[in-house]
């Protein structure tokens, strides 16, 4: 039985119909490189991945609006009404559809109905793979064909970027929504989070799986760390227009920097400044290499984005840097970082398949004897962007 199947019974039990709902599913992401360089203007390089989140729904004749998410089942169903859409802390995690359906309405698209709708989502929760965008874009893909909306999706992925930032409140670039609605199976993409220019790159991995990795940390520190590492680079970019003509850190090149690090004053803004530019010149090299085929050189700009990570961003920790270390040292591991905000959360390796097992008993029986407890192992595929399930795909 298809894991659709088993959600559609439940749908149709939770609402009490007999009705067969349409099926739409948005992956998570993860970023394959470039980190923290999205608020420094420059690029980002992520995949969607073959977790995501199911949304199954149904139009009603009425204005009412039905959430019921499989991950929550103790909040039951959560009800809520076209005409008010406020956020409201009590309706927990159904604020994401909400927000959603709010800002459809509010750019002018007509959602006349309300609409039944159950979600289930295999994204590891609290991971730092996205599982909100994932909600958002796969509620976006759902009202827009349940209600035959004429939306496009890069407005559609910032929507999602607005409900996130003004409607939950979390100051998020536009990465995450951007990888999940134009996601594309075997490859990732090459994103300038400024212009929103965008490239495709190949990823072939026949021989190698990319596993994640996840620590089964929570991300404690990541909200306000992320902060005072914004706050550090923006005084380092002010530092540095004391000298140059430039508008983000992403701007310069290596070369650029290296001459004018002089004029960042603090020591500690000067590393953090230098990830920002190191990381956007990985990325750039990234793209290159993987329309090469050449995954040895990509995987060691990996390992690199997490040294620069470690040292000069200091977002890492014990966790991190333990499994980081382990698959570093496995063979048949072409490279391995840190992915996401830090502070926990997950790491991602490319690793031969034939040694996927012996990495994974490998690397966690170091991590267990340094932190305690285990880490959780994840092999992802690389797949489309947010869409409706079709009768083969279900």
């Amino acid at each position: 039985m298809s894991i659709t199947a088993d959600l559609t019974r439940k749908f149709q039990s939770m609402y009490d119909t007999s009705e067969t709902p349409r099926v739409f599913f948005a992956p998570g992401r993860i970023n394959l490189i470039g980190e923290h360089t999205d608020y420094n203007g420059g690029h980002v390089f992520p995949a969607s991945i073959s977790y995501g989140t199911y949304a199954l729904g149904r139009k009603r004749d009425d204005q009412k609006l039905r959430f019921y998410s499989m991950n929550f089942p103790e909040t039951g169903i959560i009800e809520a009404d076209l005409s008010d859409l406020a956020f409201d802390d009590s309706d927990n995690w159904a604020n994401y559809p909400k927000g959603v359906i709010l800002y459809l309405k509010e750019a002018g698209y007509e959602v006349l109905n309300g609409a039944d709708i159950l979600y289930f989502g295999n994204i590891p929760n609290g991971a730092g793979l996205s599982s909100s965008a994932s909600i958002e874009l796969a509620t976006g893909v759902l009202i827009t064909e349940l209600f035959n909306l004429t939306l496009e999706r890069i407005p559609m992925i910032q929507l999602g970027q607005k409900v996130e930032n003004n409607y939950i409140g979390v100051n998020s670039g536009i990465m995450d929504q951007f990888a999940i609605g134009m996601g594309k199976k075997d490859h990732a993409i090459l994103l300038d989070c400024q212009t929103l220019e965008y490239k495709y790159a190949p990823i072939a991995l026949e021989n190698h799986s990319i596993m994640i990795i996840n620590t089964n940390k929570q991300r404690t520190l990541a909200g306000s760390k992320y902060n005072e590492r914004r706050a550090q680079c923006e005084q380092a970019l002010k530092d540095l227009q004391q000298g140059l003509s430039i508008g983000s850190l992403g701007e310069l090149t290596i070369e650029e920097f290296e001459k004018h690090k002089h004029l960042i004053k603090d020591e500690i803004n000067q590393r953090r400044a230098k990830h920002a530019v190191h990381e956007n010149a990985r990325t750039l090299e990234a793209l290159e290499k993987l329309q090469q085929g050449d995954l040895e050189r990509f995987g060691k700009l990996m390992n690199e984005s997490h040294v620069s990570l470690r040292d000069d961003y200091e977002v890492t920790g014990l966790e991190l840097d333990t499994i980081v270390q382990a698959a570093w040292d496995q063979d048949g591991a072409l490279g391995a970082r840190m992915t996401g905000a830090g502070f926990g959360g997950c790491a991602i390796a490319i690793v031969e398949k034939n040694k996927v097992d012996d990495f994974q008993e490998a690397v966690n029986s170091r991590y267990r004897d340094t932190v305690g407890f285990d880490a959780t192992f994840y092999t992802a595929a690389i797949g489309d962007g947010a869409k409706e399930l079709i009768e083969e795909e279900i």
